[in-house]
């Protein structure tokens, strides 16, 4: 029988959250009204040192639960709890006073390691049959404790983690459903982070907001009652700290200030000597044995070294005789250094060295230096004092030993704030105002595995370069995505994703509902699409079409794998798109929810067979890809809820893009419409519409990327004037502003006569779409024209209004983008080209094929279709003309040469036509004329003629 178990409510949430909250189970708590009192939090240990602000004891624990288990659980959150006071209102302090809560906050976090080391390892030893009982009842009081706030859950996070990875291969049945209600439970804490994002983004962050700070009441509540509890003073002075009124002014990284050294790391290392836009990215405290192999991999992805500050005592330990014994986690850092990067010595129990004897110091320094060249590591002369803490005596001492003391400059504060988007921003801020820099991580926590990614999309996409440390000085890594030579970008969806992932639905064949015509032809010509020209792996896109797209198997893709971590992550894209029925039900509030209709369903009970919009909006919640959009092409789309306003304007849009959530969704028609099955080329119009705008007609601003907002501010105004309907756009509850991102790819093809036409009806469709949205589309005063310099935010934007998901009017605004380089400007013409071709429109092709050549004089690729131009013109001089000069440019293009055979040969020139063919048979020995031109190659006379391609039309 399935486990029934609590989900949490969370407090503080956005009314537009609210109303996609999870339903409670059997054992469901009533939630608290907003104005009641502040529960009383559950009695906990304080954490060590033991502050006299500390809660009252504890009480008995709850039966099921070793009093030891509890007793452990409670003190991890007390000290949890404090890690809050400490850090709230941090930002308005002074300098003396960050300084000291940073170094005390350091020293309260690895006490929380300790703790929570301690918690998994006893829940570890509990090998009786009581064991996963025991802990099932620890997570009943983690789940539904009635005097804990949702924040103070966020304490098992990692404890959660592990059990989750412990018992998901356990051989018992009560064992596995144990690491599932951990896996539960781990998905409801991300959705409390998002609840409380703002708050704890306040907490943790070093910036300041601008404008009016919204209030949030239950939070108040929450810090509030933690501060009866707690003091900052009492926490500082606990942890041996007094900020005195004045303090001389440090660093980060507890060193000397940074700007006396004039730019060089002399002594010790701090980063100022990096060149500029450089930064160092360092990790303390390791190795562990998950998450440091989770940060290699995202290293490896970026191209960028790391230095391994490590514990000795993660290492392993020296026998009596003194010979290092490695531990399990000796494997970890073999592998650190196989993957290339640096481990470096940061001492052996993370103790307060400026409070140890000379001799402690150097016990702990050697000790860890015989247990890193155990693990085979390049001599290495760095060392990191734990929390900065050092005196002149120890650094002496460091030295004496050979060993560099190397600080840092950006604290990411992954050591106190639980919220990996926090983190992240917290980095980027300090790496902007500093240009440089030594940035201070940790690899033993999920949450900086987490904020990692998001930390280098940005700097990579701002120019950032990494650097290490390697014979005593800083060396750089060249960048890790050179410009291809032909101004082109690789594969589309390459750069700007890890993976796409994608669900496509057709349905014609329906039981109960009337059957449509071209739903399954819409859906496999969007999954052909995304495969072949959009970067997306055949085995990464699921197409469920007729009989296969019941509601059970949609749901299946959707809740299962779409949402399983280890196949979606974060860096990660998804895409849904659905053709069929849709319909609408009207609430008892008088309210429109919108259904997509699976081919199964019945006609009479929409809410049991049909999937709501709601439904959709709390997939796209779970999923933890970071970009999600959703293509409606229903009979009724609407209504999805929409938040926020629409995307940021930027110069550096998809370095900003790459750190935002984007959760998206347009639809074919709003309440009342009904959808047009009978477009071009067997398709629907919304479906023709969508494909002709992802070949590249929807990139808007030319930066040679569709964001989702382009896409409607293409697809609505067109559909809206050739169909009876209105498109819908907006984002879903969850999105940050961030947009989903289609990456185009450059055209390679040559013109020829084996390219494909659309036919006169379908091109006349595209016409009138084009002229809808010249229409449609206004733009921003532009600069003054002849104005010398003008800057890229100079330009115009561009504005389209288009209908909300609601049905109201909303204005999307797509940025300018970036003046492109010569080369690149070239390779876009040459693609618009290639589109007006398609669609017969020569004139404008010719045009588009000539700016091309303008822009990139010996851009054989353009001169080959310019000439085919001609050709289809019926000007085969001239057409030769352009093939030859393709072929000056590049001699291997094989089409130029058939294509220049095919010119003297209508022009009546045989014997050019003839050496052209001969050599094209040679470089194309398997293509499909190849038989025919043999022929005639082999007898050149009228009854072995080749037929030409047609002219003219």
């Amino acid at each position: 029988m399935p486990m029934k178990r609590a989900r949490w409510q969370i407090a503080g949430l956005a009314v537009a959250v609210a109303a996609l909250t999870m339903g409670l189970a059997a054992c469901q708590r009533e939630p608290q009204s907003a104005t009641a009192a502040a529960p009383v939090p559950a009695a906990a240990p304080p954490a060590a040192p033991a502050s006299s602000a500390a809660a009252p004891p504890a009480a008995a624990a709850p039966v099921g639960i070793p009093a030891a288990l509890q007793e452990r659980a409670d003190a991890l959150l007390a000290a949890h709890r404090q890690m809050i006071v400490l850090m709230t209102g941090e930002r308005t302090l002074d300098a003396a006073g960050k300084r000291a809560i940073g170094a005390v906050g350091q020293m309260l976090f690895h006490d929380m390691q300790e703790r929570q080391r301690a918690l998994i390892a006893q829940a570890g030893e509990m090998t009786d049959p009581a064991t996963v009982p025991a802990l099932n009842a620890l997570l009943d009081r983690i789940e539904s404790e009635p005097s804990w706030f949702d924040a103070d859950r966020l304490a098992f996070k990692e404890f959660l983690g592990e059990l989750s990875t412990r018992y998901s291969q356990a051989q018992s049945l009560p064992g596995l459903k144990l690491g599932r209600r951990a896996s539960e439970d781990l998905a409801v804490l991300a959705e409390i982070e998002q609840a409380y994002d703002r708050e704890l983004k306040d907490v943790f962050g070093r910036f300041a907001q601008r404008g009016i700070e919204p209030k949030r009441e239950k939070w108040a509540d929450y810090v509030a009652k933690l501060q009866a509890l707690y003091s900052r003073e009492q926490i500082l002075k606990d942890f041996g700290t007094i900020v005195p009124y004045t303090l001389a002014p440090q660093s980060a990284g507890g060193g000397k200030e940074a700007k006396e050294k004039e730019g060089a790391d002399t002594r010790e290392i701090f980063g100022t000597s990096l060149p500029p836009k450089t930064v160092v990215l360092t990790f303390d405290d390791g190795p562990h044995a998950k998450h440091t192999d989770e940060i290699l991999e995202i290293l490896k992805r970026y191209d960028a070294p790391g230095i391994f500050f490590e514990l000795g005592q993660n290492l392993g330990k020296l026998d009596a005789q003194g010979k290092a014994q490695l531990g399990a986690n000796g494997a970890v850092a073999k592998r650190v250094l196989a993957a290339g990067h640096t481990l470096a010595n940061h001492s052996f129990s993370h103790g307060m060295m400026a409070k140890m004897t000379d001799d402690a110091v150097r016990n702990e320094a050697t000790e860890t230096e015989a247990l890193l060249d155990a693990t085979g590591r390049p001599q290495s002369t760095l060392f990191r004092f734990p929390y900065g803490a050092r005196n002149e005596a120890k650094l002496t001492t460091v030295e004496a030993l050979k060993l560099r003391s190397m600080l840092w400059t950006v604290d990411s504060m992954d050591w106190a704030d639980p919220v990996p988007k926090s983190i992240a921003d917290r980095v980027l801020a300090e790496v902007d105002k500093a240009k440089r820099g030594v940035i201070l991580f940790h690899d033993i926590q999920g949450r900086t595995v987490q904020a990692l990614p998001t930390v280098l999309d940005q700097l990579v996409a701002d120019g950032y370069r990494f650097a290490t440390w390697r014979d005593g000085k800083f060396v750089v890594n060249a960048a890790k995505r050179p410009a291809p030579d032909d101004g082109v970008a690789a594969t589309a969806g390459d750069t700007l994703y890890r993976e796409s992932h994608a669900l496509v639905i057709g349905i014609d064949k329906y039981a109960q509902w009337p059957g449509l015509h071209h739903a399954v032809t819409d859906a496999k010509a969007m999954e052909q699409q995304l495969v072949t020209r959009l970067g997306f792996k055949p085995e990464n896109v699921t197409a469920l079409y007729d009989a296969q797209a019941t509601r059970a198997n949609i749901l299946r893709v959707l809740n299962d794998k779409l949402t399983d971590p280890k196949r979606v992550k974060r860096d990660d894209r998804v895409l849904v798109f659905f053709a069929g029925h849709g319909s609408t039900r009207k609430l008892a509030s008088g309210r429109d929810v919108g259904y997509i209709v699976p081919v199964d369903a019945t006609s009479d009970d929409l809410a049991a067979d049909a999937i709501s919009m709601p439904q959709l909006q709390e997939v796209a919640e779970a999923l933890s890809a970071k970009h999600v959009l959703f293509m409606i092409d229903a009979c009724y789309s609407g209504l999805g809820l929409t938040r926020g306003g629409g995307p940021r304007s930027s110069k550096n849009f998809l370095s900003d893009n790459a750190r935002r959530i984007g959760r998206q969704m347009i639809t074919a028609g709003g309440a009342d419409q009904q959808v047009a099955d009978d477009g071009p080329g067997g398709h629907s119009v919304f479906t023709w519409t969508m494909l002709q705008a992802l070949s590249g007609k929807a990139d808007l601003n030319g930066d040679g990327v569709i964001t989702g907002t382009e896409l409607a501010a293409y697809v609505s105004p067109a559909v809206s004037a050739i169909a009876r309907q209105t498109p819908a756009f907006g984002s879903l509850p969850g999105s940050e502003g961030g947009e989903f991102v289609f990456e185009l790819p450059a055209e390679r093809e040559g013109l020829s006569g084996d390219s494909l036409q659309l036919d006169a009806a379908a091109s006349q469709v595209n016409k009138r779409i084009d002229e809808a949205n010249e229409q449609a589309v206004h733009t921003a005063a532009a600069p003054k024209a002849g104005a010398a310099g003008a800057s890229a935010a100079a330009a115009p934007a561009i504005e389209v209004v288009v209908k909300n998901l609601d049905g109201a009017d909303a204005k999307l605004t797509m940025p300018a983008a970036a003046p492109l380089s010569p080369r690149v400007a070239a390779q876009r013409a040459n693609d618009r080209g290639l589109q007006l071709y398609r669609e017969r429109r020569y004139d404008e092709a010719e045009a588009a094929f000539t700016e091309a050549l303008k822009l990139q004089p010996r851009f054989a690729l353009a001169a080959n279709n310019l000439g085919f131009v001609y050709f289809k013109r019926g000007k085969p001089v001239e057409a030769a003309r352009w093939f030859e000069q393709a072929i000056e440019m590049d001699g291997s293009r094989a089409l130029a040469y058939l294509n220049l055979g095919d010119a003297y040969l209508q022009a009546g020139n045989d014997a050019k036509a003839l050496a052209a063919y001969t050599t094209f048979v040679g470089l194309a020995p398997k293509h499909p004329r190849i038989a025919a031109l043999q022929a005639w190659i082999a007898t050149p006379d009228a009854a072995h003629r080749p037929p030409l391609p047609t002219t003219n039309s």
